[in-house]
């Protein structure tokens, strides 16, 4: 630990001694090669955009009144509340949705370590670090209380990766070269499978690279799984619900980057630390003592086509990014449409047990309306998940499909039941003196009419459920948006991402409503007798 707390606190000054120098960042060959025309073009923007402060931050204590962000579920969030009561603390749900707030200024400064840091700094020349060294957090993998023998194992395995330096190289690979490339890793006979618990925030230790998780915590993991004889699988999700997950028995283990704090122990246990890491504040460069840099001429800038066409490089095109924005697609397409199926028909059977003349099923129909429909759906979400399937081995894409049926039919119930009830009680009667059974004359007289009546508000439900889909990251489920906050965690374009999700989303609601509306000219019984004419 010791070790990897000297080699923190020297990047740290690296880091820092450029912001002192009056200059922008790290200066060395790699970190110049990494800045490209796209981020120098974005440094422009967000410098232009963030608000000049009346006075300037050069010293941690700064920061108390100002605005400060934090990703949620992280250590900061505490630090910041406790040392700096007078700042406003804005909780970012993710690291990379957090450096986009400090960059654009909606924030006065955020808080990373050093190895994220400087990693991000070769691409976002906006941000810097300033002001001393905040403080030194080991880093463990998590592991459930009653996980003793694997903790135990994982111990074992730490240590001998130090002995036989297999970590000092992975340490130089990924913290100091840069290098982005998974070598080569023991093969071994699954036996079991080892659930590990992350969240992908970018290099060096866990991001997404040609559809694939590669970083520090990604070889651990991988090499750990190896040592057991176990094939690994990654629930990628929002860094405040891994513990979650790890106690209600989601995850065997957290490799996450998670810092050893005494609040946590309470809920888990930690590994030896197999990692240190210094912390520090930064901001965005025009909010520091540095001199901003001499705006470029005006023929140097870069054309609004030349800057869609980079980020359209940059965020589909490069690492095959494309991919994840399809696998995220067909995630949500397969959600929306199964969670509609599955609620429409648990609708209709709610609604009949609403309409039932037994006072018990009727009640109980009522109630599960009343709950369904005054329960958020991201809660309802995380109940299925982390209660009510807690203790099963289920595919988060099934309960993501249960939650959203569920949530569904309640809405859908009462769409059914206003359509049946709004039709004069007259036809029934009618179709009962035919000779029609109560089944033929719901079939042949009450149906049609009712659909073609509900269908209006039922499409609007379902273009809301769709859009709805967008929470699943919650359980690890990488849909579209979740797939936007992937490559926004390695390009750090907020724009692009966001836009493109934006119009997949009404593509998919575009395609639903004309289906719908398809059904809704065929059973309108005006359009049927025109064209017979």
């Amino acid at each position: 630990m010791i070790k990897s707390f000297c080699r923190a606190t020297a990047l740290l000054a690296s880091l820092l001694l450029p912001v002192a120098c009056g200059q922008n960042g790290p200066t060395s060959d790699a970190d110049r090669a990494g800045r490209t025309a796209a981020s120098t073009s974005a440094s422009k923007s967000a410098s232009t955009s963030a608000p000049a402060t009346a006075a300037r931050l050069s010293s941690t204590a700064d920061l108390d009144g100002k605005r400060l962000g934090v990703q949620l579920g992280t250590v900061y969030d505490l630090y910041a509340t406790k040392t700096y009561p007078r700042a406003t603390v804005v909780q970012f749900p993710s690291y990379q949705d957090m450096t986009l707030a400090v960059s654009a200024g909606k924030v006065d400064a955020g808080f990373s370590d050093v190895e994220t840091l400087a990693e991000l700094m070769l691409t976002n020349t906006t941000l810097v670090p300033f002001g001393e060294p905040l403080f030194s957090s080991p880093v463990g993998a998590g592991f459930a209380k009653s996980s003793t023998e694997l903790r135990r194992a994982f111990n074992a395995f730490l240590a001998q990766i130090r002995a036989d330096g297999v970590y000092d190289d992975m340490v130089t690979r990924w913290m100091k070269t840069h290098n982005r490339t998974m070598p080569p890793l023991p093969a071994a006979a699954p036996n079991g499978v080892l659930v590990v618990g992350l969240s992908s925030g970018g290099f060096p230790f866990a991001a997404v690279q040609g559809g694939e998780l590669a970083g520090f915590d990604i070889e651990l993991a991988r090499r750990f799984g190896a040592s057991l004889g176990k094939e690994v699988r990654f629930a990628d999700q929002e860094f405040g619900g891994l513990i979650a997950a790890l106690m209600s028995g989601k995850v065997d283990v957290i490799i996450a980057d998670m810092y050893i704090t005494e609040e946590r122990q309470k809920s888990i246990d930690f590994s030896d630390a197999y990692f240190a890491q210094a912390n520090v504040a930064f901001t965005n460069k025009v909010n520091t003592v540095a001199p901003s840099a001499a705006p470029a001429p005006d023929a140097a800038r870069a054309s609004w086509i030349d800057g869609v066409v980079s980020s359209f490089q940059s965020n589909i095109m490069q690492e095959k990014r494309y991919l994840l924005i399809w696998d995220g697609l067909t995630t949500t397409v397969l959600i929306a449409v199964l969670s509609a199926l599955f609620g429409t028909l648990l609708g209709a059977v709610i609604c009949f047990m609403r309409m039932s003349r037994g006072a018990l099923v009727r009640g109980s129909a009522q109630a599960f309306i009343a709950v369904l429909r005054g329960t958020p759906v991201v809660v309802l979400l995380m109940i299925m998940f982390y209660v009510v399937f807690g203790s099963i081995n289920i595919n988060p894409v099934l309960v993501a499909v249960i939650a959203f049926g569920m949530n569904f039919a309640a809405y859908v119930a009462e769409i059914f039941r206003s359509g049946i009830e709004g039709i004069d009680a007259g036809q029934s009667e009618a179709g009962t003196a035919m000779g029609f059974t109560h089944v033929q004359t719901f079939r042949y007289v009450v149906l049609p009419q009712m659909i073609q009546r509900i269908l209006p508000v039922y499409k609007g439900e379902c273009i809301s459920m769709v859009k709805m889909t967008s929470i699943v990251g919650y359980i690890a489920v990488q849909d579209l948006t979740k797939a936007s906050d992937i490559i926004r965690s390695r390009t750090f374009d907020a724009f692009f991402p966001l836009i493109m999700v934006a119009v997949l989303y009404f593509i998919i609601a575009a395609v639903l409503m004309r289906g719908l509306g398809y059904l809704e000219r065929a059973t309108d019984p005006r359009l049927r007798r025109s064209r017979t004419r």
